[in-house]
C-alpha cells in the first residue's frame, strides 16, 4: 500500500502544465499615473483541468484572461502555455469564448464556426466537416444554415463554443460566457458545458461572478482578492464527477460556496471580516 501511494504522488508530481504564470504584475496608465491592475500572480494549470476564477467586479479577472489568451501584455511576469511563451493571439494553442457571442451576423452557424479556420486557408468541403463536427459536438446538429438572428440566446453561446474549439486548441478560456442568459438556460448551459469538457478533454479557464456556477464547474477554484488582483485563495472542489444538478443542496456545496463568499467578502469589506 506503501508503495502505491508514493506512485501516486509520483504521478501527481508529474502530471503535465498546461498554462504556467509567474510573478505576473500589469500597471494600466493613467492620467494621473499608473494604475495596478494586477500584482504578483503566479498559478499552474494542469493539463485536462477546469478551473474557474472568481473575485470582486474591477478585480482584474478579465484583464488575466486577455494576457493568457495573447491579446493584451501584462507589465512584468512571464505566462506559458505548453512550456512555450505566450506573447500574441495563438488560436491553435488558445481558444477564447467571450462573454458576448461576437457572432457575424451576415454569416450562418456552420459559417461562423468555419471563419477561423477560413483564415488559415484550410479548404472548404475540409472546414466544413470540421464545423459540423463540432455543431454535433454542442447539441445543434440541424441548425448549421440559422442565422444568428434565428437562434436564441444559450444556442448563439453554443456556436462560439464550436467556433473556440474547431481549431482543436489544447487550452479554452472563457469569460463570464453565460453572464447574459436567465438562470434557467444558464445552468443547462453549464451542465451542456461539463458535458463537451468530458468528451474534448480541454484545459479551461473559466471567468464568473456566480459563486454556484463556480463550485459546479470547477475541479478548483481560483479567489481573486479587490484592485490590484492578486490571488488569494486556491479552493479544490472535492464534489465527484459527473456533477448533478441535486448536488447544489449539499452540504459539501454549500461549504465550498461560503468559503469562496467570506473569501471574498473579507477583501471587499475588511470591516466586516
Amino acid at each position: 500500500m506503501q508503495h502505491m501511494a508514493s506512485l501516486t504522488r509520483l504521478h501527481e508530481v508529474a502530471e503535465p502544465t498546461a498554462i504556467e504564470v509567474a510573478r505576473l504584475s500589469h500597471v494600466y496608465a493613467g492620467p494621473e499615473g499608473g494604475v495596478p491592475a494586477l500584482e504578483d500572480i503566479s498559478m499552474k494549470v494542469a493539463a485536462g483541468r477546469f478551473v474557474v476564477i472568481v473575485g470582486p467586479s474591477g478585480c482584474g479577472k478579465t484583464s488575466l484572461l486577455m494576457m493568457l489568451a495573447g491579446l493584451r501584455h501584462q507589465t512584468e511576469g512571464t505566462i506559458l502555455c505548453n512550456e512555450r511563451p505566450i506573447n500574441r493571439p495563438d488560436p491553435a494553442r488558445v481558444g477564447v469564448v467571450f462573454q458576448e457571442a461576437s457572432l457575424f451576423p451576415w454569416l450562418s452557424a456552420v459559417d461562423n464556426i468555419e471563419f477561423p479556420l477560413a483564415l488559415r486557408g484550410m479548404p472548404k468541403e475540409e472546414r466544413r466537416r470540421h464545423a459540423e463536427a463540432m455543431l454535433r459536438l454542442v447539441g445543434l446538429e440541424g441548425f448549421g444554415g440559422r442565422y444568428p438572428h434565428e437562434l436564441s440566446g444559450g444556442m448563439k453561446q453554443r456556436v462560439s463554443i464550436a467556433r473556440g474549439l474547431v481549431q482543436d486548441p489544447p487550452v479554452l478560456l472563457m469569460d463570464e460566457p453565460f453572464a447574459a442568459l436567465d438562470e434557467q438556460t444558464r445552468m443547462t448551459m453549464g451542465h451542456e458545458l461539463l458535458r463537451i469538457w468530458s468528451t474534448t478533454r480541454k484545459t479551461v479557464v473559466f471567468i464568473t461572478h456566480s459563486l454556484t456556477e463556480a463550485v459546479y464547474l470547477a475541479d478548483e477554484v481560483l479567489v481573486m482578492s479587490a484592485r490590484p488582483g492578486r490571488i488569494i485563495d486556491r479552493i479544490p472542489v472535492t464534489l465527484p464527477r459527473p456533477r448533478t444538478y441535486e448536488m447544489m443542496a449539499t452540504d459539501t456545496f454549500g461549504r465550498l460556496r461560503d468559503r469562496i463568499w467570506q473569501q471574498i467578502r473579507k477583501t471587499t469589506q475588511p470591516g466586516l471580516a
